[in-house]
């Protein structure tokens, strides 16, 4: 157990002693790395623009043929397609920020092959880590397979919601009564080991603040469970019913470890590309025959490996870096742009069709954002009608 002498909670006549939170150099709120000046304001708000203008036009013209039309024959080919797709505009961020914001991103730990089928999970540092994921799985060509379990209140954004129920995130209301259900339901649907899956959790469940490390460092005393300093307790239901769900067609578990040099990004520093000024991303694979399989054994192994996350951390504040760098190479910038201006070009296209030519474009549009509020407000999939079709064939024989 790695508990910190500032971190360990006493007992004074029976009553816990209010733990004093000693502040981790990895958690530096100075300077900014870069100045925000007009231009960069000027250029992260046409960057971001044009990201979402290109989602939304993509969306609009190209989600029903794909995920509604081709899933009614395939479901295996309607997620190919999507993913594709999914993976070409994604991929915009990466070159946002490794290209034009010019961050660093330095992987460690092993060079892991580029599985299919993955379940990842990471601590959570800042509102942002789950984008910094992108640039891990834009190297190993699995870009538009990742998903992730995230708050039911992001489903109410617009447009974003649109693309997250398209791309079969799993939303949760963090009620476990309500959430176990939903999470083995979708799962349920991924089982198929054709189709490549990176499903990436965050199992600390929110990111990392000095309050809910207090609450984190208290519960652990009283449970007897290692006083963290760098990352928060791990909540195990949700990882353990991902693993039991998906254990039987996993290529691979990922662990992987992040930390910013040299202070924690929020989204519009990501935007304008203030900080940070490194992303230090530390991956270990594991094998499956090493995870426990009984709930309480798995649960104890998942509070193991963030104790040993915590150490790394601690580790990084001290040296900053984490073990055995370079295990990736950079992203190609040609094929940046090639995609950039293949994603651009499509939207140009979608546009002109939508502002000046027939009427019957803006009437597709229209019709195409009604089905994509109904079926992502409703929660609907639609079903692969050959295998319905197979199915009622095969009952009817029965009978």
């Amino acid at each position: 157990m790695n508990d910190s002498s500032g971190s360990q909670h006493q007992h004074v006549n029976g009553k816990p002693k209010q733990l004093q939170f000693v502040g981790s150099p990895i958690m530096n709120n100075g300077p900014k790395h870069r100045p925000l000046t007009p231009m960069r304001r000027f250029r992260g708000i046409a960057c971001v623009g044009t990201i979402l203008s290109t989602a939304f036009l993509l969306i609009v013209y190209i989600a029903p043929v794909t995920t509604f039309l081709v899933r009614l024959f395939s479901v295996h080919y309607s997620r190919k397609i999507t993913s594709f797709l999914f993976g070409m505009w994604l991929s915009l961020w990466p070159f946002l920020f490794e290209k034009i914001n010019k961050t660093k991103v330095v992987f460690s730990g092993e060079n892991v092959p580029p599985a299919k089928r993955v379940l990842l999970f990471a601590n959570h540092r800042t509102e942002v880590d789950w984008m910094y994921l992108w640039n891990l799985a834009l190297r190993k060509g699995q870009l538009g397979y990742i998903k992730y379990i995230l708050k039911s209140s992001l489903m109410k954004l617009p447009v974003l919601s649109w693309a997250f129920h398209l791309f079969e995130f799993i939303p949760v209301e963090r009620k476990w009564e309500i959430d176990e259900r939903t999470i083995q339901n979708r799962l349920s649907k991924f089982r198929d080991p054709r189709d490549p899956l990176w499903l990436a959790v965050f199992p600390e469940g929110t990111d990392y603040t000095q309050q809910k490390c207090i609450k984190s460092q208290e519960y652990a005393v009283e449970h007897g469970l290692p006083v963290l300093e760098n990352v928060l307790l791990p909540k195990t239901k949700g990882f353990i019913i991902c693993l039991e769900e998906l254990r039987s067609s996993l290529d691979a578990v990922y662990d992987v470890t992040m930390a910013y040099k040299h202070r924690q990004p929020d989204f519009l520093d990501n935007v304008y590309g203030i900080d940070p000024s490194e992303v230090h991303i530390h991956i270990r694979t594991v094998e499956l025959k090493n995870i426990p399989t009984s709930e309480d054994e798995v649960a104890d192994w998942i509070v193991e490996r963030f104790r040993q996350k915590d150490e790394l951390l601690s580790d990084f504040s001290i040296r900053g870096h984490f073990p055995d760098e370079g295990g990736e190479g950079d992203i190609s910038t040609l094929r940046c742009i090639a995609n950039f201006f293949a994603i651009v070009s499509l939207t140009g296209i979608f546009l002109y069709l939508t502002l000046f030519s027939s009427v019957w474009f803006k009437i597709y549009v229209v019709v195409s954002c009604v089905y994509l509020t109904v079926i992502t407000y409703y929660s609907i999939h639609p079903t692969e009608l050959m295998s319905s079709l197979r199915a009622k064939n095969v009952l009817y024989k029965m009978l």
